[in-house]
């Protein structure tokens, strides 16, 4: 048995006689299951191109859904190349068409930016 501190701040100091190995044994386990009780989450990146068709756009979203259903995040990036940079209203007019499809099963979380040539979106489960 051992002489353990248990709350050295408080007035005047708490001290406990108690098997300190097994205190430090229950405490890891402790950490452990409050660990293993935390959520975690990832980032998928989904990639698309302003000229990207309406078949592609639904596998995409399939995508989206199976992603978020996952209790995932999701990036949904436009990329421009070359003269596409024109179509920019194009790449808005796709992420808005995404966000208000995705709309039951997520929201949006990051508006679209547009950040050189690229525009992202980011959205997160509901």
């Amino acid at each position: 048995m051992d002489l353990v501190e248990v709350s050295p701040n408080a007035n005047p100091p708490v001290c406990k006689i108690m098997d300190y190995g097994r205190y430090k044994y229950e405490q890891t386990k402790k950490q452990q299951e409050a660990k293993k009780k935390q959520s975690t989450f990832q980032v998928k990146e989904i990639k698309i191109r302003p000229k990207t068709g309406e078949h592609d756009l639904n596998t995409k979203l399939n995508h989206i859904k199976r992603f978020i259903d996952k209790k995932d995040k999701v990036k949904v990036t436009v990329i421009f190349r070359g003269r596409e940079i024109t179509l920019s209203n194009r790449g808005r007019e796709l992420l808005q068409l995404i966000a208000e499809s995705a709309e039951e099963f997520a929201s949006v979380e990051q508006a679209p930016k547009f950040e050189g040539r690229i525009m992202t979106m980011v959205l997160a489960p509901k």
